[in-house]
């Protein structure tokens, strides 16, 4: 699918132009001015900024704490994001005591499969970092974690 936005207003660190977008299957391929190609979709954004969408690096979609869970899940919650302009979502995946990281981050690709209107990733809470799962950590890096939580608060629940 190749979507070509006419004549917005693209403002960068060091410049403010009109110019023409041109998306292929999701992907900006070429800014520039007056592009002389074919698209599926074209959008005329004259007098219009065109700005990238926003990217949201802490939610809690079905998060459990304390006996309840985040109202939000991957179907509400990423499109009132993308109601909000937000394309991207950075959710925290949770591994409970006794569970591998990747079990953990397994079952939270299960909770959005399907389910997400736009982009996410995860941060991993961590609260079982016994010896035999640091090289669980390696593993989930290589599956796009990049962050990893540990608490210092909640004994019980979270507390590593």
């Amino acid at each position: 699918m190749r979507t070509l936005i006419r004549k917005g207003r693209v403002v960068t660190a060091v410049d403010d132009y009109k110019a023409d977008i041109l998306i292929e299957d999701e992907i900006i391929s070429v800014i520039g001015a007056r592009l002389d190609v074919e698209a599926d979709r074209v959008i005329d954004a004259s007098g219009k900024l065109v700005i990238p969408g926003g990217i949201d690096p802490h939610t809690h979609m079905e998060l459990p704490f304390g006996g309840t869970q985040a109202s939000d899940d991957f179907f509400t919650g990423t499109r009132a994001a993308a109601f909000g302009g937000t394309t991207t979502i950075i959710d925290f995946a949770v591994q409970y005591k006794g569970e591998s990281m990747i079990k953990a981050l397994d079952n939270w690709h299960a909770k959005a499969e399907g389910k997400a209107a736009i982009d996410y990733g995860f941060h991993l809470i961590t609260t079982d970092l016994e010896d035999e799962r640091v090289p669980e950590l390696w593993r989930v890096m290589d599956e796009g974690v990049t962050s990893f939580k540990m608490f210092m608060a909640y004994p019980g629940v979270f507390l590593v």
